[in-house]
């Protein structure tokens, strides 16, 4: 699952046993769960206490005893396809056609597929609970000829292809409402009160969602009912009764003791995979305390520090982030061992590998969200800057250049060539794991020909190569002559034809046959481009792309909370000065970052919030993470300014900067 050396212990020791441990909660939940719906499926108002009696008989059987075993091996599955796919950033398609290319991978092909057969097997258990009429699949029945033959249980199967329908259906929801995404809780509680306080949304969501599932289920079996019944009887040798009605009609389906039981069985195979992933959420985000620095050597990969810093998987970068989060609120010894120097030598190892890591976080984000507005503003075209703007880059470069050692992605960063601003990078990746959902498709029929210029490799004889410097300041190559134009505006004379080299030779032109299917090409893409059906599928969705952008922005909202927390601490616990030093980078980055946060909200669809849903297992806190680093970002400065007060004037930064300072300390930002 993880292919690095140093993770594989975080997963061995941590995340497999915690994941093992909510299995086994949910397989412990089982019992009081299978004996509420054999309840209320078997109950009777007439003969209550009879009812009763034959319930407890049938849970004290052999054949309920093997049902239940049945039911754990469900929950290990189910247990095992949480551990699988789960994930803390979740994937936000900024599309109709990413959404459709995600629900058509074949890896989610298999997970539909083993949610299809669990399903059937939960069904085939709700139905030899139910008993009656819907207990086997074949049952004797007498024809016109008076001949005994084995006829088709209707009642059963439908049962059965109701639970493959809410397996397959669950399957796709999770895809399109990012259901195995894991999200971290801001107040931390006990494991046995958030699950407490999550059981009613559970039982509401496995009730609603059943709803839905049977009343589609209905849809599609009264159209294609046929199909499976006819498959199941020849397959099986069995024959139809013709003395009953057949169910994919609508007087067969208007039995409401039949829609009760499909509802009260979907009801309970949702219940149940629903407290699994519960279980398996609370577990997996508990608080986990790393050593700050640890006594021996080879535990060191143990340690805050170098966890931080070494590329981790996602979820242990995560934990990491939040107990450094934690840490520097509520544990004074903790925060000591943060500002201590290392012995001998004498240096602030802990401080320097910490605040880089999470100045390199704010840093990232903030180069992501100046190209995403570069791309949005110019639709694809290049834009020059202004005088003020080159001289407002050049001051942020000065002001930040003390500190390239420990904050190596500074502001000048930020504006990088156009072949790193719009790179792709892969989805997940340790370092920038959203810079793809923002970035252009350019094989898409719409992308624009000088979005694909800016996009191109840079060559080593082009003026951008070996810099790092604005895409929109090009620094001209030194002229070997002079135009006529720039004569006459200098004022010199023209120059004489034997002062004039030769021209350079033309490119070659491409052959016939690339030009021709280059045309083609291009008449393929206008032709499609017209087309209603392929916009729809390819025109941006409102708000994903702003979603994508701080889809993982829940680690950024950590680091801004540690440092300040940090900062503010080391007023009065910093023996040694060794924040005071990283002061200025560190203003100076949350201060970048809060104007570039300003100008996307500016965008459109930016500050629209998104609806919440109280009906779903979904977990939608990422569509307003944006909202939460804004206010992240502004309390982390006024928490520093704060309580420095006056002594941040004699903080080296750049005259923008200490404008801005300003305002924070006279509460006018």
């Amino acid at each position: 699952m993880f292919s690095t050396e140093q993770s594989c212990w975080f997963i061995r020791k941590v995340i497999c046993w915690r994941a093992a441990a909510s299995t086994a909660w949910a397989v412990m939940l089982l019992p009081p769960t299978t004996a509420v719906f054999v309840l209320l499926s078997r109950f009777s108002l007439l003969h209550p206490i009879q009812s009763i009696s034959e319930c407890l008989t049938l849970l004290a059987s052999a054949c309920a005893i093997f049902s239940f075993i049945l039911l754990c091996g469900v929950i290990l599955v189910v247990g095992f396809l949480n551990l699988e796919y789960y994930t803390v950033i979740p994937t936000v398609a900024c599309s109709k056609i990413a959404l459709l290319g995600q629900l058509l991978h074949p890896q989610q092909f298999v997970n539909s597929l083993v949610h299809s057969v669990t399903g059937i097997i939960v069904a085939w258990f709700c139905a030899v609970t139910i008993g009656f009429r819907y207990e086997t699949l074949g049952h004797p029945c007498t024809q016109s000829d008076d001949f005994p033959q084995m006829c088709l249980n209707e009642y059963h199967l439908i049962l059965l292809l109701a639970g493959a329908f809410v397996g397959f259906s669950h399957s796709l929801l999770g895809v399109m409402h990012n259901m195995n995404y894991v999200s971290f809780h801001t107040a931390q509680q006990y494991k046995y009160l958030r699950f407490k306080g999550s059981l009613p949304l559970v039982m509401k969501c496995s009730a609603t969602q059943a709803l839905y599932s049977v009343r589609n289920f209905i849809v599609v079996y009264f159209f294609l009912g046929y199909v499976p019944r006819a498959w199941i009887c020849k397959t099986l040798n069995l024959h139809l009764n013709s003395s009953v009605h057949p169910l994919d009609s609508i007087a067969g389906l208007l039995d409401l003791s039949l829609l009760y039981h499909l509802w009260l069985s979907a009801t309970f195979l949702l219940f149940t995979w629903y407290i699994t992933l519960l279980l398996f959420r609370i577990f997996v985000t508990e608080v986990y305390s790393f050593p700050v620095q640890s006594p021996f050597t080879d535990d060191d990969v143990h340690s805050l520090s170098k966890v931080l810093t070494d590329k981790q998987p996602m979820i242990l970068k995560f934990l990491a982030l939040q107990d450094m989060a934690l840490l520097s609120q509520h544990s004074p010894s903790r925060r000591c061992e943060v500002f201590s120097l290392s012995q001998p030598g004498g240096h602030p190892h802990n401080w320097n590998a910490i605040s880089k890591e999470c100045l390199s976080l704010l840093a990232d984000l903030t180069q992501r969200l100046v190209a995403y507005h570069d791309t949005v503003a110019t639709n694809g075209r290049a834009k020059c800057l202004s005088t003020g703007s080159e001289r407002k880059l050049s001051s942020e470069t000065s002001a930040t250049s003390g500190t390239e050692d420990l904050m190596s992605p500074r502001p000048a960063f930020l504006m990088r060539t156009p072949a790193s601003v719009f790179a792709r990078s892969v989805v997940g990746g340790p370092q920038s794991p959203l810079t793809a959902p923002f970035t252009p498709d350019l094989d898409s029929p719409f992308s624009s020909p000088a979005l694909r210029r800016l996009t191109a490799p840079v060559e080593q004889c082009s003026p951008w190569h070996g810099t790092a410097q604005s895409p929109h300041i090009m620094r001209r190559a030194p002229k070997l002559w002079s135009t006529a134009t720039d004569s006459q505006v200098s004022g010199s004379p023209p120059p004489s034809p034997a002062s004039v080299p030769s021209p350079k030779q033309e490119p070659s032109k491409p052959s016939f046959l690339a030009q021709f299917l280059q045309n083609r090409k291009d008449q393929v893409k206008n032709f499609l481009a017209k087309r209603a059906l392929i916009m729809y599928l390819f025109n941006k969705l409102p708000e994903a792309s702003s979603q994508a952008l701080f889809a993982d922005s829940q680690a950024h909202i950590w680091a801004l909370e540690g440092l300040s927390y940090l900062v503010r601490a080391s007023f009065s616990e910093d023996q040694f000065g060794v924040v005071q030093t990283m002061l200025p980078s560190i203003l100076s980055c949350m201060l970048v970052l809060q104007e570039a946060v300003d100008r996307h909200f500016k965008l459109p669809h930016a500050s629209s919030k998104p609806a919440r849903s109280t009906s779903s297992m979904a977990d939608s806190t990422y569509k307003t993470l944006r909202f939460a680093v804004r206010a992240t970002l502004k309390t982390a400065i006024y928490r520093i300014t704060t309580t420095f007060g006056d002594h941040l004037k004699a903080v080296q930064v750049s005259a923008e900067h200490r404008k801005r300072l300003q305002q924070f300390l006279e509460y006018k930002e």
